[in-house]
């Protein structure tokens, strides 16, 4: 075993998980150099959700930003997250419309592209895999680690096979609840390094409070990679801290060989941008504490706020012990699906409808019915007949790849677009989230992008704030003038005279009378 590879989050998945993914790129430009000198195997900086987030609340271009930090960025590969074939939007697109993205974003400066399934269906990450490693770029199958009867390592071992036989050039372990504890990622790492030859990266989140032990067990089975976030936005919901990490290995066989001297200062220039988002509310310090419920109901800790979230919007909080133990059943008649966007919402909205409705399945919501009718692909377990009938009448469930029944788009979506794009990567844009993409490009192309949404919230703020101050002053500036009024009146007549030479700022206007009836 050398040394372990660090890929660093910063830049996508720390704010991402920490900040609703709210970082703008000229918050990243100024440190992009010197995060390139430092040796990490990669750069995470694109995909997931960033790309909604640069037009929907920040309005900027993503591929913009791609682009600005390629060129800063010389030396290390640029890593994103891509969910396969729903690429980074929230259905799936036909073929042609994913292969024009992976070539695009290869072509605009992405090196890595890690490509995931909802229920690890590698028919849904082929088409991704197959244009990455076409377009020359590095294509990395990931398997989204969970729980259940039916997960075992013999599976997560087939399935890395199976991507390894795709093509992909490396496989990576996703543990997006935390949920992967220190021993079972020893005997996970070595089930499938014992399967495959390629590299093995393994990325988690801190949630539960055990992903540094996790990572540590993981590096001793022979894990190649970890991702990692600098100190100041790490831990809670975002991944384990680089630099903890980092001075653990020196001097071990694993040693990075990253310096922490350098790493000091990337922490120190994040650290007043952390500041910045505390004080504006857009990091709220719960986010970075631990969430152990996780490790209890073997639910992510984001599903277990959502539960929350819809229990008290119905006044039935007082259910939610039920509704917990509702969720594992309705993920067992669901073929276990792993715990992660989409199927986490799936699966808890329809255990809250079955407490609340009092019969389970009385309600069911489109989602659930595409669920297991199969239109987000195959289950790991499979769904019952009898189930099945249940839930779709007489309606076939789709057994075939979902996109193999999504006739070519792309065509067609250029000429929807075509007034409005001004660079090629529009009609990917406006393909993946056509609503808010059309917006974005007139304001765009109008000259009348507005500031981030999250700032113009917190301008509002301080304009309101401002106003109140400016009241207050009025009201003390009216209060001081009837305290000096009643003060010379009640000197008249006795030979006293007056003149005020100026004002100096006191505690408040009653300072002022108490000294001038000293």
């Amino acid at each position: 075993m050398g040394k372990v590879g660090i890929t660093e989050t910063i830049l996508r998945d720390a704010h991402q998980s920490l900040i609703a993914t709210r970082m703008k790129t000229e918050e990243m430009l100024p440190i992009i150099e010197q995060l390139d000198e430092i040796g990490y195997h990669s750069l995470e900086a694109w995909g997931g959700a960033t790309f909604d987030s640069c037009i929907r609340f920040l309005n900027e271009d993503p591929w913009e930003r791609l682009r600005k930090i390629k060129e800063k960025a010389k030396n290390t590969p640029l890593q994103m997250l891509l969910r396969g074939q729903n690429l980074l939007g929230y259905k799936h697109y036909a073929d042609d419309v994913v292969k024009y993205f992976v070539e695009k974003a290869v072509a605009n400066g992405m090196d890595i592209i890690r490509i995931f399934d909802a229920l690890n269906d590698p028919r849904n990450m082929e088409t991704a895999i197959q244009a990455c490693i076409k377009e020359g770029g590095h294509a990395q199958g990931c398997i989204s680690y969970t729980t259940s009867p039916v997960h075992s390592l013999d599976m997560f071992a087939k399935d890395a096979k199976t991507l390894e036989d795709m093509g992909a050039n490396s496989i990576c372990i996703k543990d997006m609840a935390g949920l992967l504890k220190p021993f079972d990622a020893y005997e996970l790492i070595k089930a499938i390094k014992e399967t495959v030859k390629v590299p093995v990266q393994l990325h988690t989140h801190y949630t539960s409070g055990v992903a540094s032990m996790t990572y540590m067990k993981a590096i001793e089975a022979g894990v190649d990679v970890v991702d990692t976030a600098i100190s100041p936005m790490a831990l809670g919901t975002s991944q384990p801290p680089t630099e903890p990490i980092v001075a653990s290995l020196q001097g071990t066989e694993y040693d990075t060989g990253l310096d922490l001297v350098k790493l000091s200062e990337i922490a120190a220039y994040i650290r007043p941008l952390r500041e910045k988002w505390i004080e504006s509310g857009l990091l709220d310090p719960k986010m970075m504490g631990v969430d152990a419920n996780a490790l209890i109901y073997q639910v992510p800790g984001g599903m277990l706020s959502n539960l929350i979230s819809q229990l008290k919007q119905s006044n039935a909080l007082d259910k939610y012990e039920e509704v917990l133990e509702e969720v594992p059943r309705v993920r067992e008649d669901f073929g276990y699906p792993p715990l992660v966007t989409p199927s986490s919402q799936i699966v808890g909205t329809q255990a809250v409808f079955n407490v609340l409705m009092g019969e389970r399945y009385k309600m069911v919501p489109k989602e659930s019915r595409g669920l297991v009718k199969g239109e987000y692909g195959k289950t790991p377990s499979p769904i019952s007949e009898e189930f099945t009938k249940k839930i779709l009448g007489d309606e076939e469930p789709i057994t075939c790849r979902p996109a193999d029944l999504i006739e070519p788009e792309l065509d067609k979506t250029r000429e929807e677009i075509k007034d409005l794009m001004i660079q090629e990567e529009d009609v990917l844009t406006y393909a993946l989230l056509p609503q808010v993409a059309k917006k974005f490009f007139e304001m765009r192309n109008s000259g009348t992008l507005p500031p981030p949404e999250h700032e113009q919230q917190q301008q509002k703020k301080e304009t309101e704030a401002n106003e109140k101050n400016q009241q207050n002053n009025e009201e003390d500036e009216e209060e001081l003038t009837a305290v000096l009024s009643a003060a010379v009146a009640a000197h008249e007549g006795d030979g006293s005279q007056f003149a005020i030479r100026g004002f100096k700022q006191v505690t408040s206007p009653w300072v002022l009378a108490g000294r001038l009836n000293r």
